[in-house]
């Protein structure tokens, strides 16, 4: 089997991917304010296009493999890769958005689930547990460590919550090219895999159902839904790996 190579990155490309990082961060900020019930996913989208077009970047997802556009909107039971449409998003839904660009020569990518109004309480305790099992990965995304000390931090944690962990979708190494090695498990057997080194930029993002892991694809070829049609949540940051810790790219 072929040794996938991890590209490393100086502290200067570093700082350029910040810059393309929080590009994507104030966008996903003015895109959470504008999430509430009456919005359709499309609305989201054009603010996407038009303030990523303001900032002389380009969309990372729009052409990718031929997906259309520049925005993943998966909405309650949906994982990840929901594509923007005339939904109307309702009070007590649960509303993903994942979205990257391209800016000078590096990509930035980072998403965030966001609550609509008054959401039930497993509504919001997934939420909370997916956001905070985010934090815990990155925590152990130090030098020294291995790879899969970020998978089981992940895994750990919303196990314990009672919630569990999407297999088929996994987090990624991030650079001049949006998806690069290594890929990033979110669960694993701490200690393994390879060692965490300085200039290491991952995407890391974990994807939690709140019943059973297993998920399916929609006839549109894209959207991932839950198989037992129960939520699904999904944080993501861009994080560097330095000498001095974890440096969060796509945190304002």
């Amino acid at each position: 089997m072929k040794k996938e190579i991890v590209i490393l990155k100086t502290p200067a490309e570093i700082e350029i991917m910040r810059r393309s990082n929080l590009i994507v961060a104030e966008i996903l900020q003015i895109l959470q304010a504008e999430i509430k019930a009456g919005i359709t996913t499309l609305d989201l989208e054009k603010i996407a296009e038009e303030e990523t077009k303001k900032r002389g970047a380009r969309p990372a997802f729009k052409g990718y493999r031929g997906y259309p556009y520049c925005l993943c909107t998966s909405v309650n039971n949906e994982v990840v890769h929901g594509m923007p449409s005339k939904r109307v998003i309702n009070e007590g839904d649960i509303v993903s958005i994942d979205f990257g660009v391209l800016f000078d020569g590096f990509y930035g990518d980072s998403a965030v689930t966001v609550p609509v109004g008054k959401v039930c309480a497993d509504a919001q305790r997934l939420v909370n547990a997916t956001a905070a099992s985010l934090d815990k990965a990155i925590e152990a995304a130090v030098v020294g460590n291995r790879l899969l000390d970020i998978s089981a931090a992940v895994q750990q944690y919303v196990e314990a919550e009672g919630f569990s962990v999407v297999r088929e979708f996994v987090g990624h190494g991030i650079g001049r090219e949006l998806h690069e090695a290594p890929q990033v498990p979110n669960f694993g057997i701490p200690g393994r895999g390879i060692k965490l080194k300085a200039g290491m930029v991952l995407a890391i993002e974990p994807m939690i159902n709140l019943g059973e892991c297993d998920v399916r694809i929609l006839s549109d070829g894209w959207t991932a839904v839950t198989a037992d049609g129960k939520l699904s949540a999904h944080f993501e940051h861009t994080v560097a790996i330095t000498p001095e810790g974890p440096y969060i790219l796509s945190r304002i």
